[in-house]
């Protein structure tokens, strides 16, 4: 897959499949709208993302390219919303980019996707260009999950209380938090549990801070374990962590990528009286993990 950034050089020169808009989270409705272009054949896939938050996101870049490089996508468009798009009316849009540059021949969209100029741009207005351009337009319904539309606000929602079946759920994936392993204070090993220590850019948006039940990917392999988001109050941290005790393992990972899926909230994070009282609870924790994926 070919990463690009911004329009500026922007130019693919095969024939394309193009789907547009934030797509973050990559969640069960984006899935729809990737799936209809790499479907396509003799076309090359793109996906082009535009944006205007600068933080806030579920997937931080780097997850997303990790994401999608095993989708078989040939090319992700990462565009800031800047002026040099933001400016653009919407058929100028269609025109400079979709067509000159990318060779559109067909394109994928949600039902409500907007677009240009003050978002002047809707599915109607690519509809009617579709014959005057030459490329198709396939307008895709939202994917749905009980009474609702699946969305990056409905995932965020359930985020934000913890619910982490039900983000998973939305996903269609396990939501999960990727990076370095740092070095920390090494108290989990003084207490025989040594951990993994993760600080996310504050960029990605984490699940309240607990406790939570957690897969570890380490290259190929995949170990339980649980994991605690936050600030480590017994012992006190500056900054909001990812740590995780992870079953079965003992390796030296520090300095190594690895990827912890959060699978089940269990209780949120406390401070307690005394070292030995948080390690009768991490012991507990641990225990509780141990039955439920079976271990």
């Amino acid at each position: 897959m070919e990463y690009m950034r911004g329009i500026d050089g922007l130019y693919v020169q095969e024939e394309t499949a193009v789907t547009l808009g934030k797509f973050d989270g990559l969640h069960r409705g984006h899935q729809q709208l990737l799936q209809r272009i790499l479907a396509k054949k003799g076309l090359k896939s793109v996906m082009f993302t535009i944006n205007s938050r600068k933080s806030g996101f579920l997937l931080t870049i780097e997850e997303k390219r990790e994401l999608l490089e095993k989708s078989g996508l040939s090319y992700l468009i990462d565009c800031p919303f800047l002026p040099e798009i933001s400016g653009m009316e919407a058929e100028e849009f269609v025109k400079e980019v979709l067509v000159n540059r990318l060779h559109a021949k067909y394109i994928a969209v949600g039902k409500d996707f907007r677009f240009g100029y003050r978002r002047g741009g809707d599915v109607n207005l690519l509809l009617w260009l579709q014959k005057k351009y030459g490329f198709q337009v396939e307008v895709i319904e939202k994917e749905r999950y009980g009474e609702r539309d699946i969305s990056s606000t409905y995932v965020k929602e359930a985020l934000a209380i913890g619910n982490m079946e039900l983000v998973n759920e939305l996903l269609g994936y396990r939501f999960f938090v990727s990076g370095e392993v740092l070095h920390g204070r090494r108290i989990g090993r003084t207490l025989g549990m040594p951990t993994t220590n993760l600080v996310p850019t504050t960029k990605k948006i984490l699940p309240p801070n607990g406790v939570y039940l957690s897969r570890t990917r380490i290259g190929d392999r995949v170990y339980g374990g649980v994991t605690n988001i936050g600030y480590k109050p017994t012992i006190g941290e500056s900054f909001r962590g990812v740590e995780t005790y992870i079953f079965n393992f003992d390796g030296d990972l520090y300095g190594e990528n690895i990827e912890v899926e959060l699978w089940k909230y269990k209780r949120p994070e406390m401070k307690f009286a005394s070292v030995d009282a948080l390690q009768a609870q991490m012991e507990a924790d641990i225990a509780f993990g141990k039955e439920y994926f079976c271990e």
